[in-house]
Formats: structure tokens, C-alpha cells, sequence
């Protein structure tokens, strides 16, 4: 199954990585506007593949990317050059949206038209925004985000360390924004089928700080990385390896992955089934009414945001 990654930065790169060692790519596709850089990352994972499963990976223009069944679009400015990595300020990710609408702009509609029939997986930060704008820009495409899928993660990675079981074990979601308004469904965490509360307060946790200190852990677990790195690449590559391969084979996967919801009027992220088509239903979570009223209110600041560097909805 052929897959195209448009935009070989930091984050394109871990996810050609990622795509090579799951091994279940065919053919990657390499697609960056200094193409000499693409193919120094194709050059350099090919040499490793005898040790991997079977790939065909190359740089290429965009009509390479005919026959594609899915494009995981990382192209567009990060967080550290973008200037979004201050804990303190609230607008976070969509600090970045006016210049990565301009990228979009100039990339999404030569996707479309070299592979009409591709997912568009958005990673681009701030994901949920720029889906709706990949979307605006080609009404035709099939498009998704990354959503929270990699802050669903996080969320069960700091759960399961505090709680001392096996991050397999936890099962817990990240809703509506990948940013600062994002929503911790505390309520449906579950460890093996208890809630996590209940399991916490059976081990004497203190329920308020250890939810305030995985929360704060988690919102700001890219900057921490950024600070450390100066780049936040390795989990969201993963996290895009596999949307992809959800696509590609058709798995009806459930991820936690940004779409346009009719009931929100805005693109954001909730867990959803994940196959050929994209994005085929939404599961709606289990909430408490508290969750509710936020995950409403993330989904008000995304339609903020939208309207303000995509422009209202035809």
C-alpha cells in the first residue's frame, strides 16, 4: 500500500522512520520543497531496510504521489519557530494557524489533484484548525487530523506511571482540542474495566493533585520535550505511522482523531473508527456534565480560531 508524506521536516522524518520499522508500508513517498532534503531521508532509511520489512522508499514531486492511498501532511512551521512554547500563554498551537493556513494554501490543492483519492491525515500543528482548512481549500477530499490521539497517550503514559500498571492496561481519551482547551475524560479512564479514580483512591492517591499533576504533565509534555530536544517529532510520528496504516488497511480502528462534527460545526477531535474511507463514525465518550460544558467550550475556541484565519463556513 503506497503512503505520501508531504513536508520532511522534524516530524515527516519520524514518520517515514516509523512507517519503516512498523513495516506495514509498501511504498513511502517523500515530498519536501528543498526535494535534495527528502532524499537525503529516503537515502539514509533505505540503507537500513535490509534489517526490516520489505519498503520501496523514495523522494518525489507531487504527481508522485498518484495512487496513494493516504498523504500524512506535516508540512508548515513548528512550535519552537512559531513561538508557541510559553506554558503561559493560553492560545497555545493557534499561534501558529495564520502562517500554516498560508502553507496550506500552496500544498493541499497540489495533493488533491496528484491523488484525489488520498486521506489527507493533517499533523501540522494546530492540527484540528488546519484540517478544516485542507477541507475548505478541496470540499472533494476525505480529511482527518491527528487530533489527540498522541495527548491520549500521554494521558494513559502518566497515568500508568503514577499508578505503577502497565500503560497497555489504561484506557483513557483526550477530546477536543490538540492545545490548551483539550479535555481529560476522567470520567470513562478505566484500568482494566475500574475507573482510574476509584483504583487511585483504593492506593490512597489524592485525587486532586494527582489529576492537576497529570493534566499539567500532559498539556505541556511537547514543550517540555522541545526544551529538551528542540523538537517535538518521535510520538506524533508514531501516532501518524499508525492513523496511516489504519487507513491503508481498512482496520475500522478506534483513535481519538480530529474530524468535522455536524454537531459541533467545527473540526475536533473525539474517538472515531479509522479506515479506507477516513473517518467513518464517532464514538461519543462517556462525560461528566463538566466535561460536557468544556469539551463545548474547546469546541467554541476552535470555531474562534477557524473563523478567524479560514473565514466562516460556506
Amino acid at each position: 500500500m503506497k503512503l505520501g508524506i508531504v513536508g520532511i521536516g522534524n516530524v515527516g522524518a519520524a514518520t517515514a522512520m516509523a512507517c519503516a520499522l512498523r513495516g506495514r508500508v509498501s511504498e513511502l513517498i517523500l515530498v519536501n520543497r528543498n526535494r535534495a532534503h527528502a532524499k537525503g531521508v529516503a537515502t539514509d532509511i533505505r540503507y537500513g531496510l535490509a534489517l526490516a520489512a520489505p519498503l520501496t522508499i523514495a523522494d518525489g514531486d507531487y504527481a508522485d504521489l498518484a495512487g496513494a492511498a493516504a498523504v500524512v501532511v506535516t508540512a508548515g512551521i513548528n512550535e519552537k519557530a512559531g513561538g508557541a512554547i510559553n506554558r503561559s500563554d493560553t492560545t497555545g498551537r493557534l499561534r501558529l494557524l495564520g502562517p500554516n493556513v498560508a502553507v496550506y494554501k500552496e500544498i493541499v490543492p497540489q495533493i488533491v489533484a496528484a491523488a484525489p483519492g488520498a486521506v489527507l491525515v493533517i499533523a501540522t500543528d494546530p492540527p484540528e484548525p488546519l484540517a478544516e482548512a485542507a477541507k475548505r481549500l478541496a470540499p472533494q477530499a476525505r480529511v482527518i487530523s491527528a487530533g489527540t490521539y498522541l495527548d491520549s497517550l500521554r494521558f494513559r503514559l502518566h497515568i500508568a506511571q503514577r499508578l505503577a500498571v502497565s500503560v497497555s492496561s489504561v484506557n483513557a481519551y483526550v477530546v477536543g482540542e490538540h492545545g490548551t482547551s483539550s479535555v481529560f475524560v476522567w470520567s470513562s479512564a478505566t484500568i482494566g474495566g475500574r475507573r482510574v479514580e476509584t483504583f487511585a483512591a483504593q492506593r490512597g492517591v489524592a485525587l486532586a493533585d494527582f489529576r492537576d499533576a497529570v493534566e499539567q504533565d500532559v498539556r505541556y509534555a511537547n514543550i517540555t520535550i522541545i526544551e529538551g530536544t528542540g523538537a517535538s517529532q518521535y510520538g506524533i510520528g508514531i501516532v501518524n505511522a499508525r492513523i496511516a496504516e489504519a487507513i491503508l488497511h481498512d482496520e475500522r480502528a478506534v483513535f481519538p482523531i480530529g474530524a468535522y462534527n455536524t454537531q459541533f460545526d467545527v473540526t475536533l477531535s473525539l474517538p472515531s473508527v479509522v479506515g479506507r474511507s477516513g473517518m467513518s463514525e464517532v464514538l461519543m465518550p462517556d462525560m461528566s456534565m463538566e466535561e460536557s460544558q468544556n469539551l463545548h467550550r474547546s469546541a467554541g475556541i476552535l470555531k474562534d480560531a477557524v473563523a478567524r484565519y479560514v473565514g466562516a463556513r460556506p
